[in-house]
């Protein structure tokens, strides 16, 4: 499970760094390397949505540790 958690961590970092160039810069780095929604970009973003989504277990974890 640690290796998974690590993993979406570090693909929730990369959503977030390109949510940041977008909001600062207009700036799509998943578009630029990938391109405009090819099936590779689509994938990217669906991970890093899933990682997002998979993420939100951690809130119910560190409940738990209390």
């Amino acid at each position: 499970m640690k290796t998974l958690d690590y993993i979406a961590l570090i693909l929730v970092a990369i959503g977030a760094i390109n949510w940041g160039l977008i909001g600062f810069f207009e700036f799509d780095l998943v578009k630029a390397i990938f391109g405009d929604m090819t099936w590779v970009s689509r994938i990217i973003y669906a991970l890093v949505g899933i990682a997002g989504l998979y993420s939100l277990s951690f809130f119910g974890r560190l409940r738990n540790e209390d």
